[in-house]
């Protein structure tokens, strides 16, 4: 019996950082096992909010290949490709596009929250279209399954209205996609808020030995602990959070410690600098290999890509027969 399919990815934005990690690679990981997966790397739609600036997205494709593979994702059990060598994809979206009323996409939540944000730029036709591209690059895949944390919801039941206005015109083509909820964690960055590259407060999977140092060294603690000696309150210390990852067994030392201000803030963060260095050495090592032979990250995207694009060719056929299109 064929294994249900789920289609996630990432933008190729540059390396990833333990946001990415933990917040989604460590689940995809799980998820590997049970499922037949297809990861892309979201090349167009690094365009939407990158499309004054191309000269590195394709290095940026292999760092991210790299890091999915050192995050502990398996070539041999998972799909990658490139999304625009999937070129089924475009013509999918181009035979969507007529059906998806304007008033759609302007609802979408991200739309005029990201505009705000990043800037009137983000205002254009590709941006406002991208929930269209995202819903064809999973039914591209007759993905039944697709991997969201709660705030990402409002974008999946988008891609089922659109799934289901298409049934409504030319009848039964693709499964429904549904959500896999995930507890995807809210990983802080150095100075507290979301790990984020856009807020240049990232840990890189890649980084080395040095840079961990410098940047642990930077990291936001309890404001309220000034002196050694203070009391400290662990629970709005990034320092803690990354602590309960790589020193799980030392976590109620560090706790009482904090608590109690026999523990300083300096030692507290020496202690996390090593234990990082230690956690991410394999993770690391396992990276070297395609970063010293990046023709082996080219190759398993040439193989990816076929596959991918064999079951993209087939799913463009089943829709081109309903619209009565061959």
């Amino acid at each position: 019996m064929p294994k249900t399919r789920i289609l996630s990815g990432m933008r190729p934005t540059g390396k990833l950082h333990l946001g990415h990690l933990f917040g989604a690679i460590a689940n995809w990981v799980e998820l590997q096992r049970d499922y037949e997966c297809f990861y892309m790397v979201a090349d167009w739609h690094a365009l939407t909010t990158a499309f004054m600036d191309t000269e590195d997205v394709k290095e940026n494709i292999r760092q991210v290949c790299m890091d999915y593979i050192a995050g502990g994702l398996d070539p041999e059990k998972c799909t990658f490709y490139v999304q625009s060598h999937v070129p089924e994809i475009a013509e999918l979206y181009q035979l969507m596009a007529p059906l998806v009323p304007v008033s759609w996409l302007e609802r979408t939540p991200s739309y005029k929250d990201q505009i705000e944000q990043l800037g009137q730029e983000l205002a254009n036709f590709g941006f406002l279209g991208y929930p269209v591209l995202m819903t064809c690059d999973i039914i591209a895949f007759k993905a039944e399954v697709v991997p969201v944390g709660q705030d990402q919801l409002p974008h999946l039941e988008l891609c089922r209205e659109i799934v289901r206005r298409f049934h409504h015109y030319y009848g039964q083509v693709f499964p429904e996609p549904h959500a896999k909820l995930t507890q995807f964690p809210n990983v802080p960055g150095i100075d507290g808020r979301k790990m984020s590259k856009s807020y240049n407060n990232s840990i890189l999977i890649s980084d080395d030995s040095a840079a961990i140092k410098k940047k642990v060294k930077m990291m936001i603690t309890d404001p309220q602990k000034i002196y050694k000696g203070d009391p400290g309150n662990p629970e709005v210390c990034t320092v803690y959070y990354f602590q309960n990852i790589y020193n799980p067994d030392k976590v109620s030392e560090i706790h009482k410690g904090c608590t109690s201000g026999e523990l300083g803030c300096v030692a507290d963060k020496n202690s996390l600098a090593e234990a990082m260095i230690k956690g991410l050495a394999p993770v690391q090592e396992k990276r070297k290999v395609y970063e010293e032979n990046p023709q082996l990250i080219d190759d398993i995207l040439a193989r990816g890509c076929e596959k991918a694009r064999k079951a993209a060719m087939e799913t463009l056929k089943d829709a081109k027969r309903a619209m009565k299109m061959l």
